[in-house]
């Protein structure tokens, strides 16, 4: 779940402008998906594991075009070897290279992870920074990061935008943008600051589980009665109304 290049683009732009308010259909509507995502997904977290707020952000830095399954096989010999921000600051590069390697991109990844902890240990006295602006000065740190750490490692409100929400919130008609800022602004209109963390893990569970990017199981999923099916293919769509018929003509009759 690290930053992606959209995410480290994010961090440079402008602050976003104000948008008109959303329409209260879409509100209830999206309320409505968030009781049906708590039901799904009750203990919805970060797959990452960690243990410390620096840990946190190593991982989530890590997992950029990575899996978490493959980042939780590296980050234990990773912290053993080299603990937190001050150890990561002075550590050689090679031997973060040699550790994460089979992350991918672990040049960079590297050099993300050192220029971030020296950061931390100059300006923030070796503390992982809990507001927004401050995380996203951090190199290889953007919004989606940063809401990362706000919402798992600080308790504050933070609307995670990865591939699978910005995919997600626009097949279920919660937005219509394809920009990660936008998005976070749209989907924080939509519900309360404290639904903001766990909505986007939920998000992000049923994109993994159910809503597939190329075929999603539109005819087993609990949010069809809410999703506007944006970006479906049609014979796709058509098999899940079948299926929905299909459910229920069965409801009526057990009724």
């Amino acid at each position: 779940m690290g930053a992606t290049r959209a995410d480290k683009r994010s961090s440079k732009r402008s602050p976003r402008k104000a948008v008109a308010k959303p329409a209260a259909k879409v509100v209830e509507r999206a309320g409505r998906i968030a009781m049906t995502l708590a039901q799904l997904y009750p203990t919805a977290r970060i797959s990452l594991d960690f243990e410390t707020p620096w840990q946190c952000l190593a991982a989530t830095i890590l997992s950029a075009q990575c899996t978490d399954e493959r980042v939780n096989r590296v980050t234990p010999e990773l912290f053993r070897q080299i603990p937190d921000a001050r150890a990561m600051a002075v550590a050689p590069r090679e031997q973060i290279q040699e550790l994460i390697v089979t992350t991918g991109f672990f040049r960079q990844k590297a050099k993300s992870l050192q220029l971030a902890a020296r950061a931390i240990v100059e300006r923030f006295g070796g503390k992982v920074p809990d507001r927004m602006e401050d995380l996203v000065t951090l190199p290889g740190v953007g919004r989606k990061t940063a809401n990362v750490i706000l919402g798992h490692v600080h308790g504050a409100p933070g609307m995670v935008v990865d591939t699978h929400v910005r995919r997600l919130s626009r097949r279920l008609g919660l937005t219509r943008s394809l920009d990660p800022d936008r998005i976070e602004l749209d989907l924080q209109r939509l519900l309360p600051p404290a639904e903001w963390t766990v909505f986007s893990m939920r998000l992000i569970l049923h994109g993994r589980q159910v809503c597939f990017a190329r075929a999603p199981r539109c005819s087993d999923c609990a949010l069809l009665p809410d999703c506007s099916q944006l970006g479906v293919a049609s014979k796709i769509r058509m098999q899940s109304r079948v299926h929905g018929f299909e459910r229920n003509a069965i409801a009526d009759e057990k009724s």
